[in-house]
């Protein structure tokens, strides 16, 4: 993580932080938790909220899902 804290991030890099602190495979709602236990911005956790009921199995299969300017490499 980054030394900002997470409400001061822009949106992307919010979700980046969070997505990289998931144990995966995870649903939708551990997501969402997740976001939630890190004080993420409301705005984040729509968008973690309005992604489908399922399983994913690693960043790079929600991150596509999320209407987001993310730029390769954002699992590395």
């Amino acid at each position: 993580m980054t030394g900002t804290p997470i409400p001061d991030e822009s949106i992307d890099l919010q979700i980046s932080d969070i997505l990289q602190t998931i144990s995966w495979p995870a649903n939708k709602d551990a997501l969402v938790n997740a976001a939630r236990n890190a004080g993420a911005s409301n705005e984040v956790l729509a968008m973690l909220d309005g992604l489908p009921e399922q399983d994913y199995a690693d960043i790079a299969s929600v991150t596509p899902l999320i209407g987001s300017n993310f730029g390769p490499g954002l699992g590395t």
